[in-house]
Order: C-alpha cells, then structure tokens, then sequence
C-alpha cells in the first residue's frame, strides 16, 4: 500500500498547488513512482490545473482521469456517495504507486468548515495523515496560529491526522515569527514567504479575460508573467517615472504618444522591460503609428480590447494567476521556495517513506542538483546569447543550484532575459571583447603557449573568444568549472581546455562517459564521445577516470573492459588490446574491481556471466562499460538510449585538471540544468580533493 499525504486547507488561496509541486519533487528523489490525486474538481469540461501541473512532473506516474476523483456537483447532490467514489477512484491510483499526493478541494474561496470537514472525511477514508496548509496573507503570526488551530480541531473531528502545518504567503519578515507561533500547536510546521510572481497572471490569460485581440507584437511573449499593472492615464513623464519590471501597461486606444512612449520606454536599455500593453476602448493605432511601433523592431505584445479603462484595469486585477505546466519560471520559482524552506528530512520522516533500492532517470537528475546544491559552485556559460542557455540559467539560479557567469554583451543578455520573462538577476554577466579581465587572460595564455611561438597580440584575439575566456575563467579560479557546446561544436569548446587547463598528473588522456539511466539502475559509457582508437594504455586511462566518475555520482564501479571475446576464449589485435588494457588497470588500480576481455552480454547477464565467467565479481554485475573504441561505444549507447528508452546523460569529460563539459547543438534546457550540475559535483570532487577529504556521496546527500 502506497504512503499518502493529504494537503489540505481551510480556505481558497493557501498555495496548496506550491506544496504539492515541492512535496512530489521531494518524493520523486526517493522512490520510483509517485501518484497524484485530487478528490474532487470543478467539472469534467473544465481542465484541473493543479492534476496538470503535479502530472507535468516527471516521476509522476498517473493519467489524467485516474487523478480526479469526482466533481463538486457530485459532492452537492450526495456527499456519502460521492465520498465511496473517491475511495474507490483512489485506489487505483494507491496500487500502482509508491507514494500519493492527496490535494484536497478548494471550491468555495472562502473559509468553509463544511469545505473542510469534508476533506477530513476523505483523508480520515483514505488513510491519509493531512499536511494542513494556512494562508499568512495580511495576518499576524497569532491570527495564523489560531486560524491553524482551529483548523486542526475541525480535521480532528473528521477523524483524521494533521502531522504538520505549512503557513504560506508569509509576509518575508515574518517568517520566523509565524513558525513560533505555530510553534504551540505541538507540531511540525514550515513557513513559505509570499511570493507574487506564483500569483500572478501570464499576458496570455489576461488577453482572454479581456476578450482582447493581439494585434502588435510575438505571440510567443504572451507567456510572460505580468506581475504589475500600471493605468497609464498620465502625462508622458509620469508614466515613465512609474514604470516597473514586468509591467502590463493600459493605456486608452485613441492615446498614439502613450503607445509610442511605452514601446520606446521597453525598448531602451535604461528603462523596465514590460510584459505588454492593453489598448482599451477598441481603438486601434493608425497605421503610420502602427509602422512607426514596428520600426522600433521591439517583440513587446500589444492587445486591443473594446472595454474601457475601469473596466479592462478591473478584469486584469481580478485574474489569478496559477503555477501551470507551461510556466517554468512560476515553477522554478515555486520549487525553490519550497527547497529553501522546508526541511526535506523532516518532512521525509513525517511522512515515514522508505528510500527505494531502484534509482530512476528522475531520481538520478533530482539527486544531481541536491548535490550541486548542498555546496554551490561557480559555473561559466559562454554561451549568453542563446535562450535555452537563459531558460536553463533562470531554472538553476532559481533552484539555487550553481552560481553563474554569462558571457556575452551584459545590455543584449539581461534585455533578451527580460523579453522572456526569466529573472538573472543572480548571474553575473561578462562581455570578453570589453572584459578588465582581458590583458591578464592575454598574458597568461601568451605564456602558456610560448612554446608554440604565441605572441601578446595573437594572445589578445584568441582569449576574447567565449570559449578561450570561459576556459581561462576556469584556469585562474574565477570560476570552478565551465559548460558549452550549445552553439559551438565540440572541438570549439573543449580544444581550450587541452590547451589551457590540461590533464591530471596521473591521466594521459582527456575521455568522455555517458551516465546511461535505465528504468531501475544508472550505468557508466565510456568512452562514447572523445576518443577514436585507444591504445591499451588510453584505454586504461579510460577505465580508471570512468571508474572514478562512476563514484563520484553514486555507482558503486565494476568496470567491463568490453571487447567481442570473453576471458581467453578469443584472440587478435583487438581482443589483445583489451586484455592489455585490463592488466594495466589492474596493476594500477588493485582495488578497483575489473574484469575483461568480457562481451556486453556476459556483462550484464548474470546467467550468461555463470557459464563463461562463474568466478568473476564484475561479470552479470558491471555498472562501468569500457567500450575498445569510439565507433563501438558511441553506436552502442545509442543503440540503448533508443532501444531501452535510457536517459543518456553527458558526455562527462574527464581527466582534465578542472571540469569543463560540452553539450550537445540540439541540447534541450534540461540537458543543459543536468550538465551544469554535473560540473558542479565534478567541481566539489575536486575541491575535497584539494582540501583532502572526500566528497558527500549521494547518500550522505539524501540522508
């Protein structure tokens, strides 16, 4: 039977859907699958968009229809048949999972003890305990403990559990002295800090709300939060001095210099960027305003509405924004918050759930960035001027994963961050060609390649290239490790590194592995990425720095050294390699458990292993592939990513003196979140190693 957890709340607003988010991303590091559920919804015809959101997560493993109970006319018409309806509907969800996130109902936006007294009926039938969530909005500590305590009263009487409590929206100052007064109710309890981009609407829904028509502008930016409003009724200067970051600006139609003020104010480098501009009243620019606005080349939406100004300033205060599928940055920023305030551990004790044996392509990416966040690093992204770079920046600044310097023209970078509606207000952002940094670099590089004949002034032109910039960042300390590739080929990105950083005292050979995540377990690839035709001693090189990356991430190493014979039943050139190959890793690394010449299938085949190895401790069990050469090992993790559905992470360079990884051209923002996490942990190896002492494992993490 599957552990469950109720959240519920005495009234409409709580951010319940912040809660639940934060608890099924904590749930989805420790077990396999998890389940989401919610007992009652508005209507069949109408879409649930906290089931949307919770399903949008990826270690959650329900449809859509099996996450809704019944509706709240159900409710009204027979609650006692209702309540069996969804015991029942629950159940199939509570089968296929390990654990369930309960969120309770949430129709009647005011404070309703019939409202909750039902849902402690459904969590009493459930057999769930209820995290009671209580808005902090505009009260005092003291009107928050007492709306709780009243609430836990309410929920005892309908015979459940309340095993904690959560005040959201708090006001930021206040934190602390909401949970001391939360404090006497004698259990856990949290505070989350009010935060209103996750209340505030995106332009789109406003449009709508509004009735209204797009008709200057890209569609595509209607997807930004606008988290003021401004009735822009004034004189030219007023407006201006009240202009705000993500502003939606009202304005009458028939007002062209107000138009034109705004859409100039965006576009200046000195000014807020807007999220849009309402134009009310139905009229419409002519068109020399019209091409005027065009001319200025800004991307800013622009909607016409025929209703008046009190009443188009009244539809968009009155329009709720939700934390929804399609907005990353509202959820970035609401599983932050919940990172940053909740204690995972306690939490994760209350709700008395065991750590699974399996490790999902999920849990593997979640435990990645705990790691990269239990000791921040300082990551450079050359690549400032790409927006799957900004996108993954915003998430990972968000989600307090690494710190980060851009590169690229700070004005260019921040404007088209604001156009998106991401917030880099935590990164850093450096223009090589006007860098202070750029003489040093020039030195530095000119006396590391003297020996190639490199003079001051080449030096100069070579280092104000992103990836020679980023990679000397590295060098010198500025930062601790670097990611690129998203619009630069391989060698553009790693070639620096050869040069400039160099490989470890020990390794001869920079290589590559993939972290290959299965359905149950994470294997090692390597080398897939860099190396074409190893020698013995390369490919031992391989074998030991694969073997040490396979430990840094939690895979206990058991290296196959792969070719196409078994043991000593083949021989030739290749075969000869291998087994050379396995000798050398041997006599370097006794401790290291390895075993080959071994074919793939007697690997990873524990009956295959009895027949041909039967005495071998790698053999059926191998975690680390060494693959002979590049076409074998690159063909072959593709084969698996396709075939078996894997998560192929990476590549992970290795052996060089400081991390720096390449991405893939067709990187996705999640490739690029993962591999910035990577660096990071790659990062925090190297620094307990400077310092002599190991790195946390993930268990020590999760923990």
């Amino acid at each position: 039977m599957a552990r469950s957890i109720y959240i519920a709340s005495p009234e409409g607003h709580t951010g319940k859907s912040t809660v639940a988010l934060g608890l099924v991303d904590l749930l989805t590091r420790s077990v396999g699958q998890v389940g989401v559920f919610r007992p009652v919804t508005r209507g069949r015809g109408e879409r649930d968009t906290v089931v949307d959101l919770l399903r949008g997560h990826g270690g959650v493993n329900v449809s859509y229809e099996d996450g809704l109970g019944v509706t709240y006319e159900e409710v009204h018409t027979d609650a006692d048949a209702a309540l069996s309806r969804i015991v029942d509907r629950y159940r199939t969800v509570e089968r296929d999972n390990d654990a369930v996130v309960i969120v309770g109902s949430d129709y009647t936006d005011v404070a309703s003890p019939a409202e909750l007294a039902f849902n402690a009926s459904v969590a009493a039938n459930l057999g769930a305990p209820v995290l009671l969530v209580v808005s902090a909005l505009d009260r005092t500590p003291e009107d928050v403990a007492a709306v709780a305590e009243l609430a836990v009263g309410e929920i005892a009487q309908g015979h459940a559990t309340t095993v904690g409590v959560l005040a959201n929206r708090c006001a930021p100052h206040q934190l602390d002295a909401v949970r001391d007064a939360l404090g006497r109710l004698g259990l856990p309890a949290w505070a989350l800090p009010e935060v209103p981009l996750l209340s505030a609407p995106v332009v789109r829904d406003v449009m709508r709300a509004l009735d209204g028509e797009l008709i200057l502008g890209d569609e595509a930016l209607l997807d930004r939060e606008a988290e003021h409003m401004l009735v822009s009724g004034m004189n030219t200067e007023h407006i201006l001095e009240r202009l705000k970051e993500g502003q939606l600006a009202i304005a009458a139609g028939d007002r062209p210099e107000v138009l034109i003020t705004l859409v100039t104010a965006h576009a200046s480098e000195t000014f807020p960027s807007l999220a849009g501009i309402v134009l009310n009243g139905g009229y419409r620019p002519s068109p020399q305003v019209t091409r005027m606005v065009e001319g200025l080349g800004q991307r800013l939406p622009v909607i016409s509405t025929a209703l008046d100004t009190y009443d188009a300033a009244k539809v968009v205060a009155s329009t709720r924004g939700v934390v929804s599928r399609g907005t990353q940055r509202k959820k970035d920023v609401a599983l932050g918050t919940f990172e940053q305030h909740v204690d995972a551990a306690s939490l994760m004790r209350i709700l008395d759930v065991p750590r699974s044996d399996v490790v999902t392509p999920l849990m593997f990416e979640s435990t990645l960035l705990e790691r990269a966040r239990a000791d921040r690093r300082h990551i450079v992204l050359p690549e400032g001027g790409d927006d799957r770079i900004l996108r993954a920046a915003s998430t990972l600044l968000s989600r307090q994963v690494a710190d980060l310097t851009l590169l690229g023209n700070e004005a260019q970078v921040r404007a088209r961050a604001a156009e998106l509606g991401l917030n880099l207000d935590g990164a850093r952002v450096v223009d090589p060609a006007s860098s202070e940094l750029l003489e040093r670099f020039a030195e530095v590089y000119a006396e590391l390649r003297a020996h190639k004949g490199m003079t001051i002034e080449r030096a100069r032109e070579i280092v104000r290239d992103v990836s020679y910039f980023g990679t000397m960042m590295v060098h010198l300390g500025l930062a601790d490790g670097m990611v690129s590739g998203a619009a630069h080929t391989t060698a553009h990105t790693i070639k620096p590194s050869f040069e400039i950083i160099k490989t470890k005292p020990d390794t001869s050979i920079v290589s590559s592995v993939f972290l290959m995540c299965l359905a149950d377990r994470v294997l090692v690839y390597g080398d897939c990425a860099v190396n074409p035709d190893p020698t013995a001693e390369q490919l031992a090189d391989i074998a030991i720095s694969s073997a040490a990356t396979a430990a840094q991430f939690g895979v206990d190493p058991r290296v196959a050294m792969l070719s196409y014979s078994t043991g000593q039943s083949g021989s030739g050139a290749d075969v000869d390699k291998v087994r050379t190959a396995t000798g050398i890793v041997r006599e370097r690394r006794p401790d290291l458990s390895v075993e080959g010449p071994i074919q793939y299938d007697a690997a990873v085949d524990a009956s295959v292993a009895r027949t041909k190895l039967p005495d071998s401790e790698v053999a059926g069990r191998a975690t680390v592939f060494v693959f002979p050469d590049l076409n074998t090992g690159n063909n072959t993790y593709k084969a698996v990513q396709r075939s078996a559905g894997a998560v192929a992470v990476g590549p992970v360079l290795q052996g060089l003196n400081k991390p720096v990884n390449d991405l893939s051209r067709g990187a996705l923002v999640q490739d690029i979140v993962n591999t910035v996490a990577i660096t990071a942990v790659q990062a925090q190896a190297d620094k307990a190693a400077a310092a002599g002492v190991g790195a946390p494992t993930n268990k020590e993490i999760t923990a």
